[in-house]
């Protein structure tokens, strides 16, 4: 990992234990925002090149710098390297977004959109078959992990490279600063008198593979990932449900899956940004869970400041060492308690870890939690045998362009607020819904909404980093029309994004694949959403919106469909509107990329 309190894990230990912040003045990052403190990589671009032997004045995203060093280190200390078969997970929200500042209104598509960035971290290695990227804000790293994990359970995967890799840009900046929670101070998880977060920026990356596989190589198993869970608020795009839901579903999930009873859980490593309304909510969500006897938590921001996309790959990581190393990492800064809030563990403590909760909550509600244990802890087995289920697709929409109707499901008020690829979405994936809640909400899109980014873009450079649109940051995420669905419909249930260019709709049909063979759930929605604007013509993504609600049905039982998925191989490009028109022509069809 790296960080701003550390350019690997012996470093970051020694950070956390001596509880040695890293939030300061901006040195790199150049804006009229100086004066809001952050967590900065005391890096250069040119240096991190310089440590990485690449050459001087290469084009290279700073989130992929970052998630190089990052990946460098785990696959250093886990022995991988060439003639290993591996996969690439990715988490990012920003991606690009540095270079697209210095250059727009020309926008390079390669560097500036997520799956651009993971392709140059993979391109630095050389060693991974399959690459994917999972962009759902703040929770993407944590998502990036369970899908490895589902990867490796599966078979598809003997080495999964997990986490995720953000940089502090300006558009990052001016959008959290127009939503008015950045502290002007250090942030105070869970303190009466906190004001908001900082930013942060690193990487973090943890390498996963079967127990099996790791002691056929002579690994050593540092962790055990023996739980997760992933739940939607469905309550705001940006703010979170007074009681916590989304946040304790996923948690109560995740304990479950380990096999524990929450009382087992030693130390929770708390989301807690220092807002308000999260460290409120995220403490009713925690005593929901453990009741009032609460574990030891801690919100490790105040070291790091926020690192949004890479938290729950850094944290992750900051989970590990508190494991190997015997103790708790402190809630520096908190002095004040607050009725509303949990009574952080304030200072780091030596202590004997076995089981440790780890939340990531992001924006639109996609709240996800990871369940690390020591590993030689005894988790049950899990082995779960998977039902004799077919999976079909019941109904699917593609809808192009600007000329669609939408006033049988969307009133005047909401299709105003919706910029013209969130209402595409909305209506393609409410008419293939046909009033059907889904279990699971799995997005696919390359760039997201390009509208509103180039909307923010154009108003920061013209205006000088001033009088920023909160909405045009808000639905400028890429996991924004998934979560508007699941809003939409108050669906709790699990929702992730994946963006990684054509390859994305065939990561996201590869998610919904695994759970509904698995037994985990009955249906799903999949849709691929993208805008092309004239500044983005020469992406390999058609400009529309394909919703696909796919079915576990029992193998023997006939079924009404459009037609059968019968099997499911790799990652790879996959056109959304040929899609479309192929389950459209043939009762069963075998995705192979």
């Amino acid at each position: 990992m790296v960080s701003a309190i550390g350019l690997d894990k012996a470093s970051t230990a020694a950070s956390l234990l001596e509880g040695r912040s890293g939030i300061g003045p901006l040195k790199h990052l150049h804006t009229v925002h100086s004066d809001l403190p952050c967590g900065e990589v005391d890096l250069s671009d040119e240096q991190m090149k310089s440590r990485l032997g690449i050459p001087a004045g290469t084009l290279v995203p700073r989130t992929s710098l970052l998630g190089i060093m990052a990946a460098k280190e785990a696959l250093d200390q886990a022995g991988v390297g060439p003639g290993d078969h591996a996969v690439l997970i990715n988490g990012t929200t920003v991606g690009g977004m540095d270079i697209t500042e210095r250059t727009y209104p020309k926008i390079d598509t390669k560097l500036h959109d997520c799956g651009g960035c993971t392709d140059k971290i993979a391109e630095y290695f050389g060693i991974f078959g399959q690459v994917t990227t999972i962009s759902t804000a703040c929770s993407s790293a944590a998502n990036a992990i369970i899908f490895g994990s589902e990867l490796i359970k599966a078979g598809r995967a003997d080495i999964v490279v997990a986490g995720g890799s953000e940089s502090l840009t300006k558009y990052h900046l001016n959008g959290f600063n127009s939503l008015m929670i950045l502290d002007s101070e250090r942030c105070r998880p869970f303190d009466a008198s906190r004001a908001g977060l900082n930013l942060g920026e690193g990487a973090g990356f943890v390498v996963l593979e079967s127990e099996e596989h790791a002691k056929a190589r002579g690994a050593e198993a540092l962790a055990i990932v023996s739980g997760y869970g992933n739940a939607c608020d469905a309550f705001h795009q940006t703010a979170t449900s007074p009681e916590g839901e989304g946040a304790f579903r996923a948690m109560t999930e995740a304990v479950e899956m380990a096999g524990l009873k929450p009382s087992e859980i030693d130390y929770v490593n708390a989301h807690g940004t220092g807002t308000p309304n999260n460290d409120a909510t995220e403490s009713a969500a925690l005593k929901r869970v453990f009741g009032e006897t609460l574990p030891p938590v801690s919100s490790t921001k105040s070291f790091t400041g926020h690192t949004t996309s890479a938290s729950g790959g850094i944290e992750t990581v900051f989970c590990i060492e508190a494991i190997r190393r015997g103790f708790l990492p402190g809630n520096i800064g908190w002095r004040n308690p607050d009725a509303d809030c949990l009574k952080p563990l304030p200072a780091a403590a030596k202590a004997p870890v076995r089981h440790i909760l780890c939340n990531s909550f992001g924006f639109g509600g996609n709240d996800s939690a990871l369940v690390i244990s020591a590993p030689d802890a005894n988790t049950p087995d899990k082995e779960i045998s998977a039902p004799d289920i077919k999976v079909v697709v019941r109904s699917a929409v593609y809808l192009e362009g600007t000329d669609f109707e939408w006033k049988h499901l969307l009133n005047p008020m909401q299709a105003r607020r919706l910029g013209t690829l969130m209402k595409r979405t909305l209506v393609s994936s409410l008419e293939a819904l046909n009033g059907l809640v889904p279990d699971a909400v799995i997005t696919a899109t390359g760039l997201g909404c390009m509208e509103n980014s180039e909307k923010f873009l154009a108003a920061m450079l013209d205006s000088g980093e001033t009088m920023m649109s909160p909405t045009d940051f808000m639905q400028s995420t890429h996991n924004t029309p998934g979560s508007l669905i699941s809003i939409h419909l108050k669906d709790h249930g699990y929702n992730s994004t994946y963006s990684q260019g054509a390859d994305s709709m065939a990561s996201a049909l590869l998610d919904a694949w695994l759970q509904l063979k698995s037994g985990k759930i009955r249906s799903a929605l999949v849709g691929c959403h993208d805008e092309i604007t004239p500044a983005t013509a020469e992406y390999p993504v058609p400009d529309g919106s394909l919703a696909l609600v796919l079915e576990a049905v029992p193998a023997s039982e006939p079924c009404e469909c459009l037609c059968e998925i019968t099997g499911i191989s790799g990652i790879g490009s996959l056109d959304a509107r040929n899609l479309y028109e192929t389950i459209l022509r043939n009762k069963q069809i075998c995705l192979d990329f």
